[in-house]
């Protein structure tokens, strides 16, 4: 399946359909946009998944979700600067062949994270 990203809001208890997210691979402090999309209802890239297996490499990966806009579109009376902004998450991938899934969990106030499945 390649790559894959599902982010759920816990502060409303539902998916975080229309979050901002861009992906970037990343070569230390470089880092390159793949793509930039808007989850749909669902939490989830519309399109499917980011990679699939044929195009997924071996490297590093930086998935960008932007948490305040869509709290403040949710109509989210956030605090000026905002606790979280945007939500970087780096990462590797090492086996190109395995399945690589990243979760978010988010409210404006934390965030969680870990490799799905």
């Amino acid at each position: 399946m390649g790559l894959s990203t599902h982010v759920l809001d816990t502060m409303h208890g539902s998916p975080a359909g229309g979050m901002r997210v861009a992906l970037f691979t990343t070569q230390g402090e470089q880092a390159t946009l793949v793509k930039r999309f808007e989850l749909n209802a669902d939490g989830r890239n519309p399109d499917g998944p980011l990679y699939d297996n044929a195009s997924l490499k071996v490297g590093t990966y930086r998935l960008v979700f932007d948490v305040a806009g869509y709290f403040k579109a949710r109509g989210v009376s956030l605090p000026e600067p905002n606790f979280l902004n945007q939500v970087s998450l780096d990462f590797g991938v090492a086996d190109a062949s395995a399945h690589y899934h990243v979760p978010l969990l988010v409210s404006p106030w934390s965030y969680s994270t870990y490799r799905g499945s």
